[in-house]
């Protein structure tokens, strides 16, 4: 292929619609570890505490990166306010080291997946659609990605169903990391991202409140979004915020595609085909919130 040129045949270049639906099929089941009654058990058995999601999410996402601190994960994660990743980090590492979260995770991951799919970990499908989604994540150029590097890092179990999430997982993190670049282009920081895309009405403003922003903090990144014409008075978006976020989902999936390059359309097409049947066993378990900031399934703004 000549740089900058598609020589391919129209049949096998993979378009942006496809790279997001990928993306809407494969987050439900990397988010699993976040809401299974599973991983809520392992992660109390490493005596993380378990009355909210918290504790273990912020200790299952950034293990991967090792003993990091504040600064580290709330630059990678983006969205979370400083004082809540303060909250959880370093103190979760003083719970248990990273290496142990990392392979509990995994263990959590088994648990959740043999409960949900049942004998579908056994089948031939499940089995290639492993291998596809491990061969996108293997080719998934991971500078300036964090995320995705530091879950690539970790060797590949050897059940189908693990490779599966585990795929999942660096890919949505390539996903991720790729995202924050496209925030930062827009000049969107942390809170103006989450007040950005709240005023867009696909998911509840109350989910927004997760993130850990105070309402002034709120408050004040509305006025910064209303005096660049991104928002109305009301806190809705105006036509310029709706554009502006259009933009950045549009480059989003632009960084993401590269990964999904390598399967092609044929190979994405059947990847959709074969994960099908286990994000329905995911959504229909009714483990995972009806209501979320991904809003996975919502329209594109």
């Amino acid at each position: 292929m000549s740089a900058g040129v598609d020589t391919r045949p129209a049949r096998d270049r993979l378009d942006l619609t496809s790279v997001r639906q990928m993306w809407q099929l494969l987050e439900p089941l990397h988010a699993t570890v976040y809401y299974a009654e599973q991983a809520f058990d392992e992660a109390a058995k490493l005596g993380y505490s378990v009355s909210t999601r918290w504790p273990s999410y912020f200790a299952w996402r950034a293990a991967p990166l090792g003993p990091v601190g504040v600064e580290q994960v709330a630059s990678a994660f983006y969205s979370f306010s400083p004082s809540m990743v303060a909250q959880h980090v370093p103190a979760a590492w003083r719970i248990a080291p990273p290496d142990q979260v990392v392979e509990a995770r995994l263990r959590a991951v088994d648990r959740t997946l043999r409960a949900l799919l049942d004998d579908m970990i056994y089948t031939p499908n499940l089995v290639q659609a492993a291998v596809l989604a491990r061969a996108a994540a293997d080719a998934a150029e991971t500078a300036g990605r964090p995320l995705a590097a530091a879950n690539r890092t970790i060797g590949w179990a050897d059940e189908a169903h693990l490779q599966l999430w585990q795929a999942a997982t660096i890919l949505r993190e390539h996903r991720g990391d790729g995202h924050l670049a496209a925030l930062m282009v827009a000049g969107l920081d942390p809170c103006e991202a989450l007040v950005s895309f709240a005023a867009l009405g696909h998911t509840p403003n109350e989910v927004f409140a997760s993130r850990g922003w105070s309402d002034a903090e709120w408050a004040a990144a509305s006025r910064r979004l209303q005096e660049r014409g991104w928002l109305d008075e009301h806190g809705n978006a105006t036509d310029v915020g709706r554009a502006g976020r259009r933009e950045v989902e549009l480059h989003t999936d632009h960084l993401a595609s590269q990964p999904w390059e390598t399967l092609g359309a044929a190979g994405a097409a059947r990847l959709v085909e074969l994960v099908s049947p286990v994000f329905g066993a995911v959504l229909q378990s009714g483990i995972l919130p009806a209501t979320s900031t991904l809003a996975v399934g919502a329209p594109p703004p």
